[in-house]
């Protein structure tokens, strides 16, 4: 499921916050913060699409993400992956290659690089 830009301001201050409250939500926001009441009622949203759950301490909620942000960007990578390149990584990568005018060079560091990415989490899992 796709968050809305709104939901996915508010998931992206939870994620690094871990948890908090409305109100630690609104000091995430940088310049324009919105209303107290949108943050709540997105939180709500965000519930209900099981993103989100909260305790109550007093008369406060504290809410925690129940998604992690890992798990929600690969979901959101593959399905932009099968949507505009039919589900091939090779036509993903070879669009931005020509887009952004990758050298052969740059090309070769960028596998190399995964590679050492991927050896590690292999050595990691053995």
């Amino acid at each position: 499921m796709q968050l809305t830009k709104a939901e996915e301001q508010v998931m992206q201050i939870l994620w690094t916050m871990e948890e908090g409250t409305v109100q630690d939500i609104l000091k995430g926001f940088a310049e324009t913060k919105p209303a107290r009441t949108t943050i709540a009622t997105i939180l709500t949203i965000l519930e209900g699409k099981d993103f989100v759950t909260h305790r109550t301490e007093g008369r406060v909620n504290i809410y925690k993400a129940l998604i992690s942000k890992e798990s929600y960007s690969k979901k959101q990578l593959f399905g932009f992956v099968k949507n505009y390149f039919n589900g091939s990584f090779t036509s993903m990568i070879s669009f931005f290659a020509k887009e952004t005018n990758l050298t052969v060079e740059q090309m070769d560091e960028m596998l190399e690089e995964t590679r050492k990415e991927l050896e590690n989490e292999n050595n990691k899992t053995e």
